[in-house]
C-alpha cells in the first residue's frame, strides 16, 4: 500500500477525529491490539506537510500514545501476560524470546516499535518477562520518540518520496533487530579503544 493509499484509507478518521484518532490507534497498538497507528502517523505527517495538520501536536500526540500504550501493555504483561504471549509463541520459541528479552530487553523495546508485530507485543513481553520499571520506561520513551520522529517527520519532510524509504525500511526491519545492537556494540568498543589510546 502506497503512502497516498494509506492517506485515502484513513483520511475520514483524520477529518472526523484528528489527533484523537492518531492517539487512539497508536495507544491500542501498544497494548497488543492491531490498529492502523503507524498508518495514521504517516498520513498525519503528509497532511502536516500540506498545512492541514500541525506537525508539533501530531508528534506530541504520537509520542504520548506510543509511550502510554506500551506502558499499559507492560502493566498487563506484568500482571498476567504470559498466557497471552503463549497464544503467539509456545515452548522453545517462547523460551528463546524470553532469553532474548533478558539479554537485550532495552534494545528490543526501542527497536520493537519499528517492527510490525513487535510494536504491538513488546510492552506485553517486557512485563511478562519481568523487565524492571526503570529500564522499561526509559527504553519505551526512547522508542516512542524515535519511532514518532522517523515516521511523522519523515512523511512531513519527504512527502511522497517517503513511500520508497518506508518500503526499504520495512524490508530491512527484521535485520535491524540484529544489526542495530551489533552496531551499538561495535561503536562502544571503538570508543573505548580510542579512549584507552588517548
Amino acid at each position: 500500500m502506497t503512502l497516498e493509499q494509506h492517506l485515502v484509507a484513513v483520511q475520514p478518521w483524520l477529518d472526523e477525529w484528528g489527533y484523537a484518532a492518531v492517539f487512539a490507534c497508536i495507544f491500542v497498538e501498544g497494548i497488543g491490539i492491531p490498529a492502523p497507528g503507524q498508518t495514521l502517523l504517516l498520513a498525519g505527517g503528509l497532511l502536516a506537510s500540506r498545512g492541514e495538520l500541525s506537525l508539533a501536536p501530531l508528534l506530541a500526540t504520537a509520542v504520548a500514545a506510543a509511550a502510554l500504550g506500551n506502558a499499559l501493555g507492560w502493566e498487563i504483561g506484568r500482571r498476567g501476560g504470559r498466557p497471552l504471549l503463549q497464544r503467539f509463541a509456545r515452548g522453545e520459541r517462547l523460551s528463546r524470546v524470553e532469553r532474548l528479552f533478558r539479554r537485550s530487553g532495552k534494545t528490543l523495546v526501542v527497536l520493537g516499535r519499528f517492527v510490525d508485530g513487535a510494536r504491538q507485543l513488546s510492552g506485553l513481553a517486557a512485563g511478562a518477562f519481568g523487565m524492571a520499571p526503570r529500564p522499561f520506561f526509559g527504553s519505551n520513551l526512547a522508542g516512542a520518540l524515535l519511532w514518532s520522529g522517523f515516521w511523522g517527520v519523515g512523511a512531513y519532510v519527504f512527502g511522497r518520496d517517503f513511500d520508497a524509504i518506508a518500503l526499504a525500511f520495512h524490508r530491512a526491519s527484521p535485520a535491524l533487530l540484529i544489526a542495530a545492537p551489533l552496531a551499538v556494540a561495535l561503536l562502544l568498543v571503538w570508543l573505548l579503544l580510542r579512549r584507552a589510546r588517548g
